[in-house]
């Protein structure tokens, strides 16, 4: 039985991904109102956090964003500047509206960390990878597996409280959410065969004594 897995040096060659919809800042209770009648109509969205990284031992931040979003459209809630309004705490506790995040235990770390919730309704891609015969484990590495793309990680340690996010901060934040819903999407559908990927690697047979 072999494996599905992409290296680094394959990985590098791979053009970026550009995000193809609509990206909303959060960072106003009437822009949460917004954003949450829109998220409210969806049957399935993908889900993220942001947590300003900290370079000193002991110092830890809250987490400073909450990526949500469809195919079309993310919205960047600032929690670091609105906190976690009811409504956004009920979109998280509906089990009704299903969410594709990665790394999720992680994420609730964070989120527990400060607020009071209990999120259901999530489906974590690191347990879907596996039954496909995914090895990797990092978004960046399933996504490229999948649609032959790079996703680019180089404002993963930027400031993440910063007055005022910048486009590429914006961009980033949003593939992330947005790729695991389309990842999750195209596994549902059976569109992917690990035998027919140029990243599957055929296990060498243990040699008999």
């Amino acid at each position: 039985m072999g494996r599905v897995s992409i290296n680094k040096e394959q990985l590098t060659q791979l053009e970026q991904v550009t995000f193809p919809g609509n990206i909303h800042v959060i960072d106003s209770m009437s822009k949460v109102k917004m954003a949450l009648s829109y998220l409210n109509k969806c049957d399935r969205i993908g889900f993220d956090t942001e947590t300003r990284p900290s370079f000193k031992r002991g110092v830890v931040h809250s987490v400073a964003l909450m990526q949500i979003s469809s195919l079309s459209d993310c919205f960047l809630f600032r929690l670091n500047l609105i906190g976690m309004p009811d409504s956004l705490k009920e979109f998280i506790e509906n089990d009704k509206i299903t969410k594709i995040g990665l790394s999720l235990k992680d994420d609730f770390g964070m989120i527990h960390k400060v607020y009071d919730t209990k999120p259901l309704g999530f489906i974590d891609l690191q347990k879907i990878a596996p039954k496909y015969g995914i090895s990797d484990a990092s978004l960046q590495k399933i996504y490229a597996i999948i649609f032959d793309e790079r996703i680019s990680k180089n404002q993963r340690l930027t400031n993440w409280e910063a007055d005022t996010l910048t486009f590429s901060q914006q961009t980033y934040a949003a593939i992330d959410a947005w790729a695991c819903l389309k990842i999750y999407n195209y596994l549902e559908e059976n569109s992917f065969n690990p035998l027919q990927s140029k990243y599957y690697i055929e296990d060498e047979e243990p040699e008999t004594i």
